[in-house]
């Protein structure tokens, strides 16, 4: 099955048509899942700082929880 231009202007309209409509009508579904994506590339952040620190131990780390209470 050979692909013309013509086909593929016309699948790029269409999928930017979709595209449009489930960002109007899905608008709380669509900014949940960026707000999830965010999180987890803050994650992902998150780890890779923390493998390249030093490691701490459970009694330090709760020892500067508490005094901070």
């Amino acid at each position: 099955m050979t692909v013309t231009l013509s086909d593929e202007a016309r699948l790029k309209a269409l999928l930017k048509e979709a595209l449009v409509e489930v960002l109007e009508q899905r608008r709380e579904w669509f900014s949940a899942l960026m707000a999830e994506a965010l999180e987890d590339s803050a994650f992902v952040q998150a780890i890779k700082e923390g493998e390249a620190t030093e490691i701490v131990s459970r009694d330090e780390i709760f020892a500067l929880l508490g005094a901070k209470q």
